[in-house]
């Protein structure tokens, strides 16, 4: 699993760094601890990333070079969205094909730094694929199941999560006895 992933930036640059990461992009800051702050930079927490917990942390370099081959891939619920959020603030938008299963395009930050946005082209299991998963052999289900409306989950006939993918957009519990 990973916890964060490092990018680097000029000094001085943090309040170009918060309009994009956390304005354009939509991702919360999250406070440095007092040793690591005062080194400058920003960290940033993925609300839309698969796992919630992983971080971006963006670094002060004093002879700082843009990444433009190494770059985080990041996942995304709408691609689309995304796309046209980041046109919107002047950001390029450049799609690629070549990744079999995933729609992607490369954008960079205020810095030049590329980012890679991603979306599996795969579809969401159907309410009934996930019913079929979750029922026991004499046909009951396991228990109670309780996600968003147009998330993903993956079950095995055990009712081991496999896959779970979050919708973001409106959650509306869904009970099944």
């Amino acid at each position: 699993m990973i916890h964060h992933v490092q990018l680097a930036c000029p000094p001085g640059t943090e309040d170009a760094l918060r309009a994009f990461y956390a304005g354009v992009l939509g991702l919360p800051e999250i406070a440095k601890p007092p040793a690591l702050a005062a080194r400058g930079g920003c960290w940033f927490r993925g609300s839309w990333f698969r796992d919630q917990n992983v971080e971006l942390h963006i670094g002060v370099e004093p002879d700082f070079r843009p990444a433009r081959k190494a770059h985080p891939g990041l996942l995304v619920p709408d691609l689309d969205e995304m796309a046209q959020r980041l046109r919107a603030a002047g950001y390029p938008v450049i799609p690629d094909d070549d990744f079999p299963g995933m729609r992607r395009f490369y954008t960079e930050d205020p810095h030049g730094n590329r980012l890679e946005f991603l979306q599996p082209v795969s579809p969401v299991p159907s309410m009934q694929q996930i019913l079929r998963l979750w029922a026991r052999p004499d046909g009951a289900l396991r228990g109670k199941l309780h996600f968003p409306v147009h998330s993903e989950v993956i079950l095995t006939r055990d009712g081991v999560v496999l896959s779970f993918v979050p919708s973001f957009h409106s959650v509306q519990p869904c009970e099944l006895l």
